[in-house]
Formats: structure tokens, C-alpha cells, sequence
């Protein structure tokens, strides 16, 4: 059950979210036993924000929260290729992404819980 929320300086084109979309259901899978096929993805866009007290360059704020826990391993592959997701997609600099990891040990979903 991983979420996976963007904040993002820039304006998304719908054409933008598909693919960061799929290439984030792709990146979620180095973390075992996490899938697209239970990723649910979320788009902040045109966000103030600031890094270092400027806000005169393209940033982001990524979350991910999972159900679980993983290794400090995965959490660094998956930095890794969400800097590069960013970088390839939007044009951001690694330098100017932050990635949160949150890990859940109670997650609902259709009207229970695990």
C-alpha cells in the first residue's frame, strides 16, 4: 500500500503525470514486496516553495509513505531513481529534491484495516 505525493514549483502537463505516474510504479517495486499495483500516486504542482530561502529554481517535495518497513538499502535505491525520475521528467536538479519516507503500521482500505 504505498502513496507516493508530489509537490512540485512547476505546472504539470497531464502528459507529464502519466509518466511520472508509470515511472513511479516502476521505482516502487525496489522496495520488496511494494507494486504499482497498489500505489495510489498524488500531483501538487504550481506549490510555493522555497529551498535555502530562494525559490528561483524548480524544487520538489516528495512523500512516500508505505505500509511496513523497509531497508535503509531500499530507501536509498529508491531516492535514487526518484531524483532521476524528477531529473529525466521535469527537469529538476537531484540537488533540489527532497524525498520523505514515512513508514505505517496501521493502513485501512475498503472499510478495514491490515
Amino acid at each position: 500500500m504505498p502513496f507516493i505525493n508530489s509537490k512540485v514549483n512547476v505546472s504539470l502537463s497531464e502528459e507529464e503525470k502519466t509518466t511520472l505516474k508509470t515511472r513511479l510504479g516502476q521505482a516502487v517495486s525496489l522496495i520488496p514486496g511494494k507494486s504499482e499495483s497498489w500505489l495510489m500516486v498524488g500531483f501538487e504542482d504550481n506549490c510555493s516553495l522555497y529551498f535555502k530561502g530562494k525559490n528561483n529554481t524548480k524544487m520538489a517535495f516528495v512523500e512516500v509513505k508505505i505500509f511496513g518497513h523497509a531497508s535503509a538499502r531500499d530507501y536509498d535505491r529508491l531516492t535514487a531513481e526518484i531524483c532521476k525520475i524528477y531529473k529525466d521528467v521535469l527537469s529538476i536538479a537531484q540537488d533540489k529534491i527532497y524525498v520523505k519516507y514515512e513508514e505505517v503500521d496501521h493502513w485501512g482500505w475498503n472499510g478495514g484495516n491490515f
